[in-house]
């Protein structure tokens, strides 16, 4: 069975749609206020309640709000508090796919998503050293897959490739690091724009596309009603934030009017 299908048999649809939870800062971040995480689940589950409504096929986790993020190893403040509002999540919406994303630490998600039963981890950095934002990111994929295999081989890994807010410390063409990626066992590679919410460019998605025709290829960014129409001609499926959001703003709630308007869209494109 390729990658391709089983990333479907995943979701048990083509062009699955994984809604984001952005989670609300946590403990230890620079704008956490110190209340607990008690207003981080309760908007976790709203947000995820408004997506599985909206009729997404999947959903993910990550600390989005917690900059700057730690580029190697995440605190074990983060790492405590993620998996407590993913086990909520995971408890209340046991039906649908649920994904992992430390930023940047995928070792941390691996194991989040081992103990809460999550199905995979989306990994912004898997191969390649890249300067981030937080510095600099010496990603080592040896170190990932044989936790993996140690703790739960069947946790998918969906890798980044040129991963927003960052750059490869050796400039080198996107199929040829999406390649790359897939070669050293990624289970899926998601192409994004430059920044959170920024478009994809339809031709990086293409050219991966090319090179990796059995192998899921994943929009990262910036997805939304007017351009999915164009990405979804070469892409696999996607993972979406910012433009279900209310007003299309990263950090605010989620819409289930936007979340519905853009499924409809979704749903057209599959019908075809």
């Amino acid at each position: 069975m390729t990658k391709l299908k089983e990333f479907q048999n995943l979701f048990g649809i083509e062009k699955p749609v994984v809604g984001m939870l952005h989670l609300k800062p946590l403990p230890g971040s620079p704008i956490y206020d110190g209340s607990g995480i008690d207003n981080v689940i309760t908007t976790a589950l709203k947000d995820a309640e408004s997506l599985v409504k909206g009729k997404v096929n999947g959903l993910e986790v990550e600390n989005f709000n917690d900059p700057s993020y730690f580029p190697n190893v995440a605190p074990p403040e983060t790492v405590a508090s993620m998996a407590i509002v993913a086990r909520e999540i995971r408890n209340k919406f046991s039906n649908i796919p649920l994904g992992i994303c430390v930023l940047s630490d995928p070792i941390a998600s691996i194991a989040i998503a081992h103990v809460i039963h999550a199905q995979f981890i989306r990994a912004t950095f898997f191969t390649e050293a890249a300067v981030d934002v937080s510095g600099l990111v010496l990603r080592r994929p040896h170190e990932i897959l044989r936790f993996r295999k140690f703790l739960d081989p069947t946790i998918k890994i969906f890798a980044d490739v040129h991963i927003k807010h960052s750059a490869p410390l050796a400039q080198r063409p996107i199929e040829e690091s999406a390649y790359d990626a897939a070669y050293f066992l990624a289970d899926a590679v998601l192409i994004s724009g430059k920044h959170t919410g920024f478009p994809t460019p339809a031709e990086d998605v293409k050219k991966v596309k090319a090179v990796l025709p059995d192998f899921p290829v994943l929009v990262g960014s910036g997805l939304n009603t007017d351009n999915v129409k164009e990405l979804f001609r070469y892409a696999d499926g996607a993972i979406v934030g910012t433009s279900l959001k209310y007003k299309g703003k990263s950090t605010n709630e989620v819409s289930p009017e936007r979340v519905s308007m853009f499924m409809s869209e979704v749903l057209k494109i599959r019908e075809n």
